[in-house]
């Protein structure tokens, strides 16, 4: 059975990274943590025991999410979900249960470090990333 240890991170889409970052930073004392070269434009911040990464709208990863947030655009790319530790084929068979497409593991970085997680998508179409504790 999965269970949520807590939130990893959040990924919001952002035309303003400056004022983001003054806002995060400078308002709210989060800490940039790591920055990925600039064609795929994320910025992670460290906001207690999770990360808040803000993506430039402009950038490869950014344009997936179509153009600037607005009324009809999406701001939020994604968020992670925690889990307690469970092997990645746990995770598979209890999706797969529940007829949840699922797609495949990868390395990726979150709050804990690098990690294997894996993409879903919410019945509205939100997409949840799940990554096991390390």
């Amino acid at each position: 059975m999965i269970e949520v240890a807590g939130i990893d991170h959040v990924v919001l889409r952002t035309s303003k990274v400056s004022e983001m970052l003054d806002f995060y930073c400078g308002v709210l004392n989060c800490k940039v943590e790591r920055e990925t070269p600039s064609e795929f434009g994320i910025t992670q911040l460290r906001a207690g025991n999770a990360l808040i990464d803000l993506v430039n709208v402009d950038s490869k990863i950014g344009k997936l999410g179509g153009g600037p947030p607005s009324k009809s655009e999406n701001n939020m790319d994604h968020f992670c979900l925690q889990l307690n530790k469970i092997s990645e084929e746990k995770i598979r068979s209890h999706l797969a249960a529940h007829d949840i497409k699922v797609g495949e593991f990868a390395d990726r970085y979150g709050a804990q470090g690098t990690g294997r997680s894996i993409y879903i998508n919410d019945p509205e179409g939100n997409t949840v990333e799940l990554r096991s504790q390390l």
